[in-house]
């Protein structure tokens, strides 16, 4: 009888973690509030060409909550990230857009999140530096509304619909420093001298007992 009731109890939770998983999955970026948040990102270095360093630049970030917004009264908390551009994610399906959001992975790095307050009507900014593990590539920044439920019901992005503009690139830290290149480098060439050393030494002693 036990076994009957701890069986029945399993069943039972594997049914509400499904059902909940299942809501989860039911959750489309079709179905967000498009341009609730009203959000730009200014790279602490600007012009052609310019290619930001991880770990060093930073981001100049300001949003505020658009107008236009219906769903402002559901806001419990602003989550804000980094996302990859189209042109970052041809070839790499670990960066792929999905409409399913629990599926979506063009935006994995996380910037910030903070409780909303619905008496502040203005803009508010904050600067972040690019994480050191932030991958090369091209990016955007899009902020999420989430409900008390934590799940996303607005958005808003500093790029158009198209993530064809107000792009920054950013290059990754290789991870070699100059002096283990310099080391490198020293041990190649002590590798190639002690070589040479040995071979001369072993013709050497080769003529010596030819000679005897």
């Amino acid at each position: 009888m036990a076994i009957k009731k701890l069986l029945f109890a399993s069943l039972l939770i594997c049914s509400m973690i499904q059902s909940s998983h299942g809501a989860t999955k039911e959750r489309l970026f079709t179905d967000l509030e498009k341009g609730s948040l009203e959000i730009t990102a200014t790279p602490s270095r600007t012009g052609e060409g310019v290619v930001l360093a991880a770990g060093i630049d930073k981001l100049s970030i300001t949003w505020k909550v658009s107008s236009t917004a219906t769903k402002e009264p559901e806001f419990k908390t602003i989550k804000v990230k980094l996302c990859y551009a189209p042109v970052s994610q041809v070839d790499r399906p670990w960066r792929k857009t999905h409409n399913e959001l629990f599926k979506d992975k063009s935006c994995p790095h996380k910037i910030s999140s903070f409780s909303y307050d619905p008496t502040v009507k203005t803009a508010q900014s904050f600067d972040y530096t690019l994480e050191r593990d932030i991958p090369t590539g091209t990016y955007y920044v899009r902020a999420y509304a989430v409900d008390a439920i934590d799940h996303e019901v607005a958005f808003g992005q500093s790029t158009n619909e198209a993530k064809t503009t107000n792009l920054f690139s950013v290059q990754a830290i290789s991870g070699r420093h100059k002096s283990l290149d310099i080391a490198s480098v020293c041990f190649s060439v002590f590798s190639v001298v002690a070589l040479v050393v040995f071979f001369v030494n072993e013709k050497r002693k080769a003529k010596i007992e030819q000679s005897r």
